[in-house]
């Protein structure tokens, strides 16, 4: 008996435990890992979300980046970390929705089990990106001219398993052509060699690619959101070529915390970014970096994990996709 009241007196005392440092939540600096190197469009947005919660939170909230093997580095890092919501992650399609699948059984982390997810904040469209010199002005001339001369074009990617990857993985499904794939380490050589016409095609992430289209260097055809997007006025979606209906490539950033993080702490930072995204100002500056806000609940983030994760798992599987 003395056992049994023992063990309940210590489930109560945690559990008071929990509700007293929800109440007080946050009473130290919050940390929110970038599973990326500092200066890309993820450490941006961190940035910028994390000195308006800093201001909200009357605490510092400190960037910290853990880059490495698409994420894995950084979301096993916040895996293992306390679950207290004073670390924190901002994660990706790539890490969250993909990963499950190129490393399956590998990873060291378990999207669904080992993290609690906060919130969705924005959403980074591709867009169809051709070398100028290729004689197509829209999407649908693009599909007609791989069709007549398919040998002469290959496409380009950031790195296999990548959205830019998988959206043309996607795009081959769909439209039954197959184009060459040549994969770089990365967005900037990938974007580099497409103006040289070392290759012809790349579905290219919006923030990064549209200067170089403004400039001439490129031509955009379309863009892979289900429905034309305001950061990007005038250009028509994939979705809306005959034959590619609910055509959709988002690369998304949300926040999660660890798994077992209580509820109230959760439900708190859901709120301030929900709150921060609706700002004006803040709306405004993600806007003009080509990026969609979104928000939300965290199980709209869950259900977009879950989803994600389901739709690349069969383009991974179709097009045989392996990661050594």
């Amino acid at each position: 008996m003395k056992i049994a009241l023992f063990g309940a007196i210590s489930a109560l005392s945690l559990l008071v435990s929990g509700a007293v440092s929800a109440a007080d939540f946050p009473d130290r600096p919050i940390r929110i890992v970038v599973p990326y190197p500092p200066g890309g469009a993820s450490d941006a947005v961190t940035r910028m979300l994390g000195q308006q919660l800093s201001q909200r939170l009357k605490q510092p909230v400190v960037v910290e980046n853990k880059p490495g093997a698409t994420e894995q580095i950084g979301a096993g890092f916040v895996a293992k970390s306390a679950p207290d919501g004073y670390t924190l992650l901002l994660a990706s399609t790539a890490g969250l929705s993909v990963n499950p699948t190129l490393y399956k059984g590998r990873l060291p982390y378990d999207p669904e089990k080992d993290f609690a997810p906060v919130a969705m904040v924005v959403t980074l469209p591709s867009v169809v990106m051709v070398n100028p010199k290729l004689p197509v002005q829209s999407f649908n001339e693009l599909t007609h001219f791989i069709k007549s001369s398919p040998a002469s074009v290959s496409y380009a990617s950031s790195g296999a398993g990548n959205p830019s990857h998988l959206g043309m993985e996607l795009y081959k499904r769909v439209s039954g052509l197959d184009v060459t794939h040549v994969p770089y380490k990365g967005g900037a050589p990938a974007l580099q060699d497409l103006m040289s016409g070392h290759v012809s095609v790349m579905m290219a992430i919006g923030p990064e690619s549209m200067p170089m289209a403004k400039a001439g260097k490129l031509t955009a055809l379309a863009i892979t959101t289900a429905q034309r997007s305001p950061a990007y006025p005038g250009l028509p979606t994939v979705s809306e070529t005959a034959g590619f209906a609910g055509f959709e490539l988002l690369h998304w950033f949300g926040l999660l915390a660890p798994a077992r993080t209580p509820d109230a702490v959760v439900s708190l930072l859901n709120r301030q970014i929900n709150e921060i995204l609706r700002d004006p100002e803040m709306k405004a500056k993600l806007v003009d970096m080509g990026l969609e806000i979104e928000g939300g609940t965290p199980q709209k983030l869950a259900d977009t994990m879950r989803r994600d994760r389901l739709k690349w798992e069969k383009v991974i599987a179709d097009a045989n996709i392996k990661i050594d």
